[in-house]
């Protein structure tokens, strides 16, 4: 069982145009995850001049390890599905902005001026935001060390790979009751290890509780993740009956929310409290000519499938918006 993963973003063409500063884009695309790369193609199809921000080059899919559930694909490696996402955007000379993150977004007179981490500014006459999120972490000893080695953050993404294994769920809501419940087909024992209560719908609940490999370990904190080359188990400490103890496990999915990387946006356009930008069915921000695309936003089920469509939709939306300015 191999998680290890070694994309790197320099694998760029070294010729690939770059976003220049004197320019006023039709649309800038801040992410280059699924939702990102699928705005970049569908917008440039239609003519428009874009420009794609890419500060992490594959998102959260270059951090999976098996992708199980992508049309087209029976399994693929996150790295390989990545690959296969750079060769097309590629193909369509699509200039990028690598290593340099958005820290500031002002609307003035019909345009979006951007202001760059590396001092520099750009201009487009609309925006796509699709940044996506990142995973809320434990913040435990030997998390770091083993993510991609055991450590996981999707149930769905990686639980193909630990069938007839024993695995540990840490969290108690609806995200952490609905892995156990699919990781429990397949694999031989699992541990749902919550901090307090679950949180839950009371159906996933009393769906759960009905499964005979599934163990429910309440008021337990995860303390530590511990193995040698992969993930052996965990210490935990539980606080009703006041004692530590290790559970021996092959791999943990953390399910226990994430954060939008919405924070440079927040006080443009409208956010729910957990940070996710809000928008409507045709990815319309609060903002006229801003556009919002994936993880990031309040579309439920965060998928790639997903991501990508959402992209495309946004792409197509900000065609319309300049087709009306014109």
């Amino acid at each position: 069982m191999g998680f290890e993963l070694n994309f790197d973003s320099s694998s760029l063409k070294s010729n690939t145009k770059k976003i220049e500063e004197n320019v006023i884009y039709d649309v800038l695309i801040i992410g280059a995850g699924p939702a990102g790369l699928n705005s970049a193609l569908y917008a440039t199809r239609n003519g428009l001049n874009a420009g794609l921000i890419a500060d992490k080059y594959g998102g959260q899919v270059l951090d999976t390890s098996s992708v199980e559930n992508y049309l087209g694909y029976e399994s693929i490696p996150g790295e390989d599905l990545v690959g296969a996402f750079r060769e097309h955007v590629e193909k369509y000379e699509i200039p990028i902005k690598k290593d340099s993150r958005v820290e500031k977004v002002e609307k003035k007179e019909n345009r979006f001026f951007l202001s760059m981490s590396d001092g520099t500014e750009l201009k487009s006459k609309t925006l796509i935001i699709a940044t996506g999120s990142k995973p809320r972490k434990l913040n435990v000893p030997g998390e770091e060390k083993f993510s991609g080695k055991g450590v996981a953050y999707c149930a769905i993404c990686d639980g193909p790979l630990f069938q007839g294994r024993d695995v540990v769920i840490a969290g108690g809501g609806n995200s952490a009751v609905e892995a156990a419940i699919d990781i429990a087909k397949i694999a031989n024992k699992v541990y749902l290890v919550q901090r307090s209560v679950l949180r839950a719908e009371q159906a996933l609940v009393d769906k759960l509780e009905t499964l005979n490999n599934v163990e429910i370990r309440l008021g337990t904190q995860v303390k530590e993740i511990y193995g040698e080359k992969l993930v052996k188990g965990i210490k935990v400490y539980n606080k009703v009956e006041d004692k530590e103890f290790d559970i021996k496990a092959d791999g943990i999915f953390v399910e226990i929310g994430s954060v939008p990387n919405s924070g440079p946006f927040k006080d443009l356009v409208e956010t729910l409290p957990n940070g996710e930008i809000v928008i409507d069915c045709s990815c319309n921000t609060s903002v006229p000519g801003l556009f919002a695309a994936g993880d990031v936003t309040t579309v439920p089920y965060k998928q790639i499938s997903i991501s990508s469509g959402e992209g495309a939709k946004a792409a197509l939306s900000a065609n319309a918006y300049i087709n009306k300015l014109k």
